[in-house]
């Protein structure tokens, strides 16, 4: 079970990287799965992320106290206005705007509902 463990760690940690260039894809979510996948199956590449001086922090604030920084809220609601006006300014077809409102909407709501990490 533990190469299980070590190659879905792997595959989120790659995942959490292109999601840190690529404009839809998130990073937060696949590197704290990167975290759980490598807790359980290496403790040294499970150190080497928690200790990273990019992501280390985010993760340990969430784990530790189910907490999102200041600026990693800040950064998440300015890059879900811009999508959507984005949408807006390519005339997206307005049901699709639709849902894509509601689903900003629900994901606002849960972040501004987290903690704040010091």
């Amino acid at each position: 079970m533990r190469i299980v463990w070590l190659i879905s760690g792997v595959a989120s940690l790659a995942l959490g990287g292109l999601g840190a260039i690529l404009p839809l894809l998130p990073t937060t979510p696949f590197m704290l799965l990167a975290a759980f996948c490598f807790a359980r199956s290496s403790p040294a590449l499970h150190g080497w992320l928690m200790r990273n001086p990019t992501v280390g922090k985010a993760i340990r604030d969430w784990q530790t106290n189910r907490a999102i920084s200041r600026g990693g809220k800040t950064a998440s609601m300015l890059a879900m206005v811009l999508s959507l006006a984005v949408s807006l300014a390519l005339a997206v077809d307005p049901v699709i705007i639709i849902f894509q409102a509601l689903a900003l909407f629900g994901v606002t709501t849960y972040i501004l509902t987290r903690n704040t990490a010091v």
